[in-house]
């Protein structure tokens, strides 16, 4: 039985198609994928499916009856929620707060009333969790949990659970891959949006493919390999390099060191990164990552210990001084720290070498930071186009080309291909990889566990502001580590 059909769903922003009549099937007690490079239109169609966005023509039909949804509230009314990528979650508030939020409750509020039913759907998760406990307090895996059951409490029978792995462990995702597949057996649909193939293939039924605002295909997923796959997403043949996967060799000259370093969420870390390697940190999001790669550009202050580059202590410095003393970095929010949004794309591109140029040279302006964009192929209609206006992996791509247009001493990259497609990942880790190659020292910060055990030549692991050096290369123990055991 079909729970949704779309019927050549278009959606225009301006002159661009972001949906060009796609046509989209979701059947009962199904898993289907939805892959895509970036800017294929795998967001949009979801955001129409969701209630967030209104098609300029085509025809939603929900268990064959067509509606139309003017908000998320009409689409939940219909049985529809979505589990966005950044959790919808109130930090300060209590777990039972967060999922009775927005319903319409007696005067005289029976919160013993309320959490029986909220209380059933955790045990039906196979999840024990106090429902006073605030969600500040929670693990990622745990929160996760609770905006499933947040949907479901609220009537929802069709999830559409967007990059749901992109944060959690390799023990949480496993958890998370058997709730689906429960739920899949108790009739509930599900849409799965991501960019691991290896998980697509492991966890779906069904995969549509969208390239360039199109529908490319939908097929079964029988005896399909990521590389198909990915061709279709790119529309040419695609084969995963080998060129990528690190020669675990490196020099012996320490470019990075820290001493004993403690500052908010780093909890006494000491470290020697070397002249072309690259060491990788695990971890769950919330345990010092981000903290760790701001106290090493300078971003954030130190409580304690120092840091050398060369060195040369750099503890103090300002951030000008420590770009200038060969420090690269890729942060992990794009929007708040990596790029000025109200800025156009060349500005953006210049930040960091702004002072090479005249400020009426706009000539030799406008070919350098044309050039640049174009060779990490970042999508825009004019270079004078704020950065606002770009999607989220061409603003990504945007950033790794400004902080590699030289070789660096120092990379520091905090997630650097989270929300790009299959080709544009590997391509940013290619040139990673050339860095590394070329004598840079990398601190590689990823959620993405392969990508750290592919290009990584030691693999740390980052839990409560401390940094553990693994001694294996081994998924398991790394993910154990992770979850602080």
């Amino acid at each position: 039985m079909k729970a949704i059909e779309l019927k050549s769903i278009t959606k225009r922003f301006g002159r661009t198609i972001a949906n060009d009549s796609i046509d989209f099937e979701l059947y009962r007690g199904e898993i289907h994928a939805v892959l895509g490079e970036n800017g294929a239109g795998k967001s949009t169609l979801m955001s129409i499916l969701s209630g967030l966005y209104q098609p300029d023509s085509g025809k939603i039909l929900v268990d064959s009856q067509e509606v139309r949804f003017r908000s998320p509230k009409d689409a939940i009314k219909m049985g529809i929620g979505m589990v966005y990528q950044h959790f919808m979650l109130i930090q300060s508030h209590t777990i039972l707060n967060n999922i009775i939020l927005g319903t319409k409750i007696p005067f005289f509020l029976n919160r013993n009333r309320l959490k029986k039913p909220i209380f059933e759907l955790f045990q039906r998760l196979k999840s024990q969790i106090d429902l006073n406990a605030r969600v500040s307090y929670l693990s990622i895996g745990e929160q996760q949990k609770v905006e499933i059951v947040k949907a479901l409490y609220h009537g929802a029978s069709i999830l559409i659970l967007d990059e749901p792995t992109s944060v959690l462990t390799p023990q949480e995702t496993s958890d998370l891959f058997d709730i689906m597949r429960s739920m899949k057996n108790e009739g509930y649909s599900i849409i799965f949006i991501s960019h691991k193939l290896n998980e697509v293939l492991s966890i779906a039924d069904r995969v549509t493919i969208l390239r360039k605002g199109k529908l490319v295909t939908t097929i079964e997923n029988r005896d399909v390999k990521a590389e198909q796959l990915a061709s279709m997403m790119i529309g040419e043949e695609f084969n995963f390099s080998d060129e990528a996967i690190s020669d675990r060799t490196y020099r012996t000259n320490v470019v990075l060191k820290m001493d004993h370093v403690t500052s908010s969420r780093v909890n006494d870390v000491s470290l020697e990164l070397h002249s072309g390697e690259i060491i990788g940190v695990a971890g769950a999001a919330g345990n010092g990552q981000l903290e760790l790669a701001e106290v090493i550009s300078g971003l954030r202050k130190l409580h304690s210990g120092s840091i050398f580059i060369d060195g040369r202590d750099i503890t103090g410095k300002s951030i000008r001084k420590i770009i200038e003393m060969g420090v690269a970095y890729i942060p992990e929010d794009r929007i708040g720290v990596g790029s000025v949004q109200n800025l156009d794309i060349s500005d953006n591109i210049l930040l960091k070498s702004y002072d090479k140029f005249s400020f009426f040279d706009t000539s030799s302006i406008r070919s350098y930071s044309g050039n640049l964009a174009n060779k990490y192929s970042v999508i825009y209609s004019d270079l004078k186009e704020p950065v606002k206006h770009l999607s989220g992996g061409n603003l990504q791509k945007l950033i790794v080309a400004r902080e590699l247009r030289e070789i660096p001493k120092l990379l520091i990259a905090a997630c650097p291909t989270r929300g790009l497609d299959v080709s544009a990942a590997e391509y940013v880790r290619s040139m990673i990889v050339n860095c590394k190659n070329n004598g840079s020292a990398i601190l590689l910060i990823s959620e993405d566990l392969d990508e750290l055990l592919a290009i990584s030549d030691r693999i740390a692991v980052m839990y409560n502001g401390k940094l553990t050096m693994m001694p294996a290369r081994d998924l398991h123990e790394i993910g154990m580590a992770m979850g602080g055991t």
